[in-house]
């Protein structure tokens, strides 16, 4: 999850309002409103923290029954989809109320956390304990706080009687974290319940805060492609007291060397080339001058040796490989027979898997060594960003973040966006929380936090968002 940064306060902790500001729907909630839903929100996220959703196993029902009891002390419909034993989704909406009606709107999350080890944090990471101004919680960067927020802008949307000119859809799945399972289920069960959506919103994106300010709000609107690929090393086996060099060990060994020698091609997408650009003012300026024109900074070569020792960069600008696992003998005194190893492979947006696989082929160029994907994953896809809803982000993110800029972004990992593309769903990865580089790596880490100054004011900027894009006018 991300952490939003605290403006001037104007009762409590809301932001300051300047001319244009009164555009917001936020601006127009009653104090004693804007106290009780900060209050909400809170205890809330308090209490969703407080349920263990460790994948795996999951076990994610309870949390949907969180969400359940909520929605039917609110009025709002809703319905809880057990697809497995003890684990399920819940789906939730508010109806449109002017006519013509727009398509939908899906506000998603997933329910489940990483696993994680107790005995590595300051508190209990299924606690919900505030300390020091802060939330702690497994779930409180990805993506627990973000599901609180949509759940607080359904919550708002139907007290504070918004005008729609769009459903707005929630929708909370199992299994994001291993094999989504859960989104998987719904779109093969449910479809119509996702009512033709035209627009969606799920984590990712960041907003970093840097010496008490943000430096740009990010949109993920496109995302690499993983491609994992199992190697298997054939060789002769035998007495680890007489080695021999056509075990598979060395075979497998002497593969990683060439496979990691490799350096795939420079490939500079559109999204890219924007998003560098923007960035770079907020870059010294020597890394301000390649960003400014990427495809020509390419030809530098102090560049690509840049690119090649900043992995934030690299990812961007091709196709990535990384080792991640490796097996062979199972005692220490054996030449086993097969020796292999998993290699994560990320691709960029209109790559061909298929072609890829059969360059590593030829790269590893050993007849003894099988090279084979293992999980299926689709094409990476991406959605445009001249579209109503990314309007609607640049215009409420520019008021509450005065001069920073609103960066489209490709993304490095994986999230559900990628399946709800190819419904023909715009989807973005948007958080209305900013965090500092400390609390943004907590993400899947240790002592995973969230600011208790951000859980109060960062639904609000989501209503902001879904109210300009749905609302009425």
């Amino acid at each position: 999850m991300r952490a939003l940064l605290s403006l001037v306060l104007v009762l409590s902790v809301w932001p300051c309002l300047s001319q244009e500001r009164v555009e917001l729907a936020s601006s127009r909630l009653p104090s004693d409103h804007r106290a009780q839903y900060e209050d909400l929100a809170v205890r809330w996220l308090q209490e969703y923290l407080r349920i263990d959703t460790s994948n795996p196993p999951g076990n994610e029902l309870p949390a949907a029954r969180f969400f359940q009891t909520i929605f039917d002390a609110e009025g709002i419909e809703n319905q809880v989809f057990e697809y497995q034993p003890n684990r399920g989704n819940i789906w939730a909406r508010i109806p449109a109320t002017l006519k013509p009606a727009e398509r939908p709107l899906i506000l998603l999350n997933h329910m489940d956390v990483v696993r994680t080890e107790p005995r590595h944090w300051k508190v209990a990471p299924f606690g919900g304990e505030i300390v020091d101004g802060a939330l702690y919680g497994r779930g409180a960067q990805d993506m627990k706080a973000d599901g609180l927020a949509q759940l607080m802008v359904m919550v708002m949307l139907l007290r504070e009687r918004v005008p729609l000119r769009r459903d707005v859809i929630f929708l909370a799945t199992s299994d994001e974290e291993v094999d989504d399972s859960g989104t998987d289920w719904m779109i093969q069960h449910h479809r119509e319940l996702l009512g033709n959506a035209e627009f969606l919103i799920t984590e990712g994106g960041e907003n970093p805060l840097e010496r008490g300010k943000v430096q740009y709000v990010g949109v993920d609107v496109a995302e690499k492609s993983p491609l994992w690929l199992r190697l298997i090393a054939s060789g002769r086996p035998g007495h680890a007291s007489r080695p021999n060099d056509d075990s598979a060990p060395n075979r497998l060994v002497r593969a990683l060397n060439r496979v990691l020698d490799y350096r795939p091609e420079y490939k500079v997408l559109p999204l890219v080339a924007e998003s560098l650009r923007d960035t770079a003012p907020l870059e010294p300026s020597d890394r301000a001058a390649y960003f400014r024109n990427v495809n020509q900074a390419l030809h530098n070569r102090n560049f690509r040796h840049m690119v090649e020792r900043d992995d934030s960069l690299n990812f961007m600008l091709r196709n990535t490989i990384a080792l991640t696992m490796l097996g062979g003998s199972q005692q220490t005194n054996v030449i086993p027979t097969e020796a292999w190893a998993n290699l994560d492979v990320r691709l960029l947006p209109g790559e061909d898997p298929a072609q890829f696989l059969n360059q590593i082929r030829r790269v590893i160029a050993d007849p003894s060594v099988t090279v084979e994907p293992f999980k299926p994953f689709s094409a990476a896809n991406a959605s445009p960003t001249d579209t109503a809803l990314f309007a609607s982000i640049r215009h409420i993110a520019r008021l509450y973040f005065p001069g920073a800029p609103v960066i489209p972004r490709l993304s490095s990992g994986y999230t559900e966006n990628q399946r709800f593309r190819q419904l023909g769903v715009v989807s973005y990865g948007f958080s209305p929380y900013t965090a500092t580089l400390e609390e943004a790596a907590t993400e899947h880490g240790d002592d995973e936090r969230i600011r208790l100054q951000e859980v109060r004011r960062g639904p609000r900027l989501l209503y902001d968002v879904v109210a300009d894009l749905a609302g009425g006018r």
